[in-house]
């Protein structure tokens, strides 16, 4: 799934993202689109993917979360989800 943020993308949006992203455990993809990423919300969406990946392991599931994250540019053409529509 791709998440959008004009601006800076805070922690606090990446916990609204984990939060949505435990809900649909069927996506595979978390992708970030931002102005900039702070190193706090870099760390947190990475450790949200080691986390599946360690649950996974340990309960013998084959279950991954990629997570890619874009800076610099944020398209209005390209389909996804806006941060602020997420909620609190």
């Amino acid at each position: 799934m791709l998440f959008k943020r004009r601006g800076v993308f805070t922690e606090e949006d990446a916990r609204k993202v984990v939060e949505w992203m435990g809900a649909h455990p069927e996506e595979r993809e978390l992708i970030v689109m931002a102005g900039s990423v702070t190193a706090g919300a870099k760390r947190r969406l990475w450790d949200y993917a080691r986390a599946v990946q360690l649950m996974a392991d340990m309960a013998g599931e084959e279950r991954r979360v990629r997570v890619e994250i874009l800076e610099g540019f944020v398209s209005d053409r390209v389909r996804g989800l806006n941060i602020e529509e997420l909620g609190t």
